[in-house]
């Protein structure tokens, strides 16, 4: 039988996720099995590597159960997986913590404060590529370091999710470069682990593992695995990669001049470099092809329609009911402006921003309400994409959107129009299972690089090109946002007092 399927796994936050995908990038069959996050107390957010694997396990099951001939047709594998959870190996490959703080976890806020009233960015932007967050590994392993001592002394190897998913399956591990450049520890230089960051944390430079490229093959099916998931012994695993730097290449963004725009709860907008993008703005990560994403995060992103929809609303419309409200309303709606800080900031200096409605008159109702709402995502990510065009000294060409925002009309155009730049959706949602696919394709010598696969393998549904006259008036409002966000800092600590 021929070997004409790659097995995607994707371990996510709430559930993991294995699919089958044929040589063309066509998604075939596709299972899943849920567990829980551990919430141990407020900001605190936890899993069971245990939990993880029994998910790939069963999803696995689920897939090769359809049909007794599957198994055999598999050719390679290829997981993805949620970033920074920080697991824990000893030197016989055991878990030291049966629980990990996952990317989510607040629990090292106060770390994260200390190193940045001792340190300024010019300090270690330049070794570690990124600002200083509660997310990064580096601080986890603070955490655990001082708070769960027997089990970061006994650690031998620091891995995240899909690691540990690769070594249940393989018995090898090892980090690739997507994960290792987000753990606030990777010198992006040399590509190699930084003393100097280690140093600067107080951690030991000797448990973190080696570093390899998310198409390397990582290893072979063990009898073990083989017995636990019904895969035949031997097929082939690569190292893979994070599940974001995995749905870029799956959606395309895998050159330099492309942006993606993934627009959920939050937006996460991401610009493809030479080289990472030292501001403490901008986040990196590796990209799969070797390359650079600087990203930035806007955390109400989807999540200011869902507060409009249930403060104005009490949830009794529907997002396209709400949408229809908006497109009553000119575009710019009449000056009206909508800062969406509605839970803050996760970057710079101002992380207890606020959101606000500046420029309401009688003039305004629901609809204006609404559209300057989907308006100010767009002006705060253009302010966003700005800043990353100067940084990368390049302008951008093209946006890539995914998300549930991409499956909305109008803020799409709006989007375009405020970024002044076309906007491409991809036809398959499922980005980081085309991504993975991709990654083995290339792994295995179907094309030389993996951005080769994934320019084969994705498609889009059409273009979303600036309304001219659109463009026009958010270019005039864009420099009254900026100046908005600026002035409104002053006024964030003030807020706070009151509170207090």
């Amino acid at each position: 039988m021929a070997q004409d399927l790659y097995l995607a796994i994707d371990i996510g936050t709430g559930s993991a996720r294995a699919a089958l995908v044929d040589f063309s990038g066509r998604i075939q069959a596709i299972a899943a099995q849920e567990y829980d996050q551990i919430v141990p107390q407020y900001g605190w957010s936890e899993q069971r590597p245990l939990d993880w694997w029994a998910g790939v396990v069963s999803s696995i099951r689920q897939l090769l159960a359809k049909d007794p001939g599957t198994a055999a047709r598999i050719a390679a594998i290829c997981a993805c997986g949620q970033m920074h959870g920080t697991v824990l190996l000893d030197a016989n490959g055991e878990l030291t913590r049966d629980a990990v703080p996952l990317w989510n976890d607040k629990r090292t806020a106060a770390l994260v404060k200390a190193f940045e009233a001792t340190y300024q960015p010019a300090d270690y932007l330049a070794q570690s590529a990124n600002p200083a967050t509660p997310a990064w590994p580096g601080f986890k392993l603070q955490w655990l370091r001082d708070e769960d001592a027997a089990a970061y002394d006994a650690a031998r190897a620091v891995v995240m999710p899909k690691d540990y998913v690769n070594f249940r399956l393989t018995g090898e591990i090892a980090m690739d470069r997507t994960e290792a450049a987000c753990s606030f520890l990777m010198d992006p230089a040399s590509g190699a682990w930084s003393p100097h960051m280690c140093d600067m944390l107080g951690l030991d430079i000797r448990k973190l593992v080696a570093i390899r490229q998310p198409t390397d093959i990582l290893g072979a099916v063990s009898k073990a695995a083989a017995a636990e998931t019904g895969l035949p012994v031997g097929v082939p695993v690569m190292i893979g990669g994070g599940d974001f730097p995995v749905a870029l290449l799956g959606s395309g963004v895998s050159r330099a001049g492309l942006c993606s725009d993934v627009t959920g709860t939050s937006a996460i907008i991401t610009v493809v470099a030479e080289k990472p993008l030292l501001d403490p703005e901008i986040s990196n990560i590796g990209t799969v092809e070797g390359g650079w994403g600087g990203f930035v995060l806007l955390e109400s992103g989807g999540d200011s329609m869902r507060w409009a929809r249930r403060a104005f609303h009490e949830k009794a419309l529907s997002y396209e009911e709400i949408v229809a409200k908006a497109e009553t309303a000119p575009p710019g709606s009449e000056r009206l402006f909508f800062l969406p800080y509605l839970t803050g900031e996760r970057f710079g200096a101002h992380r207890n921003s606020r959101a606000q409605f500046f420029g309401i008159t009688a003039e305004h109702g629901m609809g204006h309400l609404h559209r300057a709402v989907m308006e100010g995502v767009a002006f705060a990510v253009t302010r966003q994409m700005r800043i990353m065009e100067q940084a990368s000294g390049r302008k951008l060409e093209r946006v890539i959107a995914s998300g549930g925002g991409a499956k909305t009309p109008l803020w799409l155009k709006i989007k375009a129009s405020a970024y002044n730049i076309p906007i491409l959706v991809p036809e398959e949602a499922e980005c980081g299972v085309v991504g993975c696919a991709a990654i083995a394709a290339a792994a295995t010598g179907r094309f030389a690089k993996a951005e080769d696969a994934a320019e084969a393998f994705v498609h889009y549904k059409g273009e979303t090109l600036p309304d001219p006259a659109w463009a026009d008036i958010y270019q005039r409002m864009q420099p009254v946002f900026n100046r908005l966000y600026q002035h409104s800092q002053a006024l964030y600590d003030d807020l706070d007092a009151l509170k207090a």
